[in-house]
């Protein structure tokens, strides 16, 4: 939802594909304004999923610049003397050979706050990696089914939001304006604690073994049941009217009706439970 929160900041980005984009758009929706530079290829986002590219790139201004080309170059510097973010998806390594290495932006724009998404943390800042890799090196995949969703980039899109805001606010408060990588890796670690940590492992409450925390079959399509603390789950099983609440107990009982019946029936009792449902690009 569209807000001015963040009116007045102005954010430049080179980051291409889905983390840094989505990020942008996060502090677009905030009231930033955003620039976006693209190379003159454009960014290839457009050409896989041009549905959600045009959705991420609303009321972004877009400019495709060659920034090997001087005079594209000194437009971009243009750009981000008038900037308080910079957001980049490239390698260090990339960036430090077009004269945007961290050393060189904070000598040249001294209240420009920089925000490097990068695939992996300090030493490896320059390996290579994509969602699926670092979902795999956080322990967060099951094979062998594919994630349902790109999580690691998403949540490495808000990692990103979190630092800039971070780092504008510090730089508000008087403190020089600094650079910080969001690395997807470490988001992806991050969303992967819970099954370190046992919470989400198999046969834990979290993780199966609860009859009120699990997904069940019904005479059509599934739904998600969530009532896990003991009030939701003895409420649960005393309006099923079940002396027995047990995994197969419920099964059987859900299968009875279709999930949008139990959906229903559940709001007015004030129970979690809801349709899995196939996601759909939200209304502009």
């Amino acid at each position: 939802m569209a807000s001015s929160l963040l009116a007045g900041l102005r954010v430049v980005s080179t980051a291409l594909n889905l983390p840094g984009p989505a990020a942008c758009s996060r502090l677009r929706d905030l009231g930033a304004t955003v620039t976006k530079i693209e190379p003159p290829t454009g960014d290839p986002m457009a050409e896989y999923c041009p549905a959600w590219y045009a959705r991420l790139h609303d009321n972004v201004s877009v400019h495709c610049l060659d920034l090997k080309d001087s005079g594209d170059r000194a437009k971009l510097d243009r750009l981000l003397l008038e900037a308080d973010l910079f957001v980049t998806a490239q390698r260090p390594s990339a960036l430090a050979r077009l004269g945007l290495g961290a050393q060189v932006l904070a000598e040249r724009f001294p209240r420009l706050c920089h925000v490097a998404i990068t695939g992996h943390g300090p030493p490896d800042l320059d390996l290579a990696g994509h969602d699926l890799t670092y979902l795999a090196s956080a322990g967060a995949l099951v094979p062998p089914a594919l994630p349902a969703t790109l999580y690691a980039d998403m949540a490495g899109a808000e990692r990103a939001v979190t630092t800039a805001l971070a780092l504008v606010i510090a730089r508000d408060r008087g403190r020089p304006a600094k650079a910080a990588h969001a690395p997807l890796a470490e988001a992806a670690e991050w969303l992967a604690l819970p099954l370190a940590y046992g919470m989400t492992a198999p046969g834990s409450q979290l993780g199966g073994a609860h009859p009120g925390y699990n997904i069940y079959a019904t005479k059509r399509g599934w739904i998600a049941v969530a009532a896990l603390e003991p009030r939701f789950a003895k409420k649960l099983a005393t309006e099923l009217g079940l002396a027995e609440f047990t995994i197969d107990r419920l099964a059987e009982r859900f299968a009875t009706e279709d999930a949008e019946h139990w959906e229903a029936w559940a709001r007015p009792r004030d129970l979690p439970i809801a349709v899995l449902r196939t996601p759909s690009p939200p209304e502009s």
